[in-house]
């Protein structure tokens, strides 16, 4: 099957821009070439390791797989890494697996060129992928929305917070005029009532 593809090895859709960003394309198309490692995506957060063995086992044996983390809660985030023996095995599994649905997610195998330590964990601001920063849309088995809408929703009750207080503020502070004037006699040496009683005592 590999004849197929021709001196550039398999297409991809994904691509680790970081890692892959001063190499040139024919170095990154020569790794995929002769990789066994496929990246798996769209999974739920939920989805276990022993999930995905079960399911990716069907096509041959794995030697391992990399389950993607949150870089700040260290716990499954929606990808992983699935690396085979046999790279005849990784190819069933890219023509067989890719598009079918695991947890009720259709997901989605794509070549990988090769795992290295720490590209299993997200990249997003909140420690998660940064596609889920930017999705605006409810996905459950994601964490519900995207970390785009719940800033949304976090400015939009701040601007509401705001304006209730503000209104408060105002409120507090109408009251405040309202009143009517509980200010004492000034009764310190500096006043001119105290002065003249000191000045009438002199005389």
């Amino acid at each position: 099957m590999a004849s197929l593809y021709g001196f550039r090895g398999p297409q991809s859709d994904y691509k680790d821009k970081k890692e892959w960003r001063n190499k040139s394309n024919e170095d990154y198309q020569r790794a995929l070439a002769k990789s066994t490692t496929l990246y798996v995506g769209n999974l739920a957060f939920a989805t276990t390791e022993e999930q995905v063995w079960e399911l990716f086992s069907r096509c041959g044996d794995v030697r391992r797989i990399i389950m993607g983390l949150n870089s700040v809660t260290r716990t499954p985030c929606g990808f992983c890494f699935v690396e085979y023996y046999r790279r005849c095995d990784a190819e069933d599994c890219v023509k067989y697996i890719n598009g079918t649905k695991l947890d009720d997610r259709m997901i989605r195998t794509d070549w990988d060129a090769g795992f290295k330590k720490d590209r299993e964990l997200g990249r997003g601001k909140d420690g998660g992928q940064v596609r889920d920063e930017y999705r605006d849309d409810y996905d459950p088995g994601r964490g519900g929305y995207g970390q785009k809408r719940h800033f949304e929703d976090y400015e939009q009750k701040e601007t509401y917070e705001n304006r209730r207080y503000k209104k408060r503020r105002e409120d507090s502070s109408d009251d405040y005029d309202s009143r009517p004037s509980t200010k004492r006699r000034d009764k310190s040496p500096s006043s001119s009532r105290f002065r003249d009683g000191i000045r009438s005592d002199e005389d």
